[in-house]
């Protein structure tokens, strides 16, 4: 049924950042999800609700990242890493009022912009911020077990 592959969670996917990797697996299984319900054919009711769940669970994400990166004072590429936040969300509130107003988005279109953010997005800009942690004395002290 679904013309992509579902994604798979595996070790190149992991920062080693603990909370990000787990708000990551939610956000890979909820595009999942999507994979799996989305139909050719879905009424833009449920593409509304889908798309409200992700960019919900997106800007908690988002949230968390970016308090991070305030708080173990990631300057480097912080400017780039929030503007992608913002564009990601951007796109989808688009998507969003799209739908709304009876413009329908296919769901090839929907899951191939979805899925490549995500996984570009971690494989790029987030291993890049979790190295940046990863090497910061104060995130050490702080996350020591």
């Amino acid at each position: 049924m679904s013309d992509y592959d579902l994604i798979v969670w595996h070790d190149k996917l992991v920062t080693g950042i603990g909370k990000i990797d787990e708000q990551h697996q939610i956000l890979v299984n909820l595009l999942n999800e999507a994979n799996i319900k989305l139909t050719p054919n879905n009424n833009a009711k449920f593409l509304e609700e889908i798309t409200r769940n992700l960019l919900s669970y997106a800007l908690y994400h988002f949230e968390t990242e970016e308090g991070l990166m305030q708080k173990y004072d990631y300057i480097e590429d912080s400017d780039t890493h929030i503007r992608q936040h913002r564009s990601f969300s951007a796109k989808v509130v688009a998507v969003r009022n799209e739908i709304k107003t009876g413009i329908p988005i296919s769901r090839e279109d929907l899951l191939s912009f979805l899925n490549s953010w995500l996984i570009n997005h971690i494989l790029n800009t987030d291993k890049q911020f979790a190295a940046f942690l990863l090497a910061s004395e104060k995130y050490r002290s702080d996350n020591q077990f």
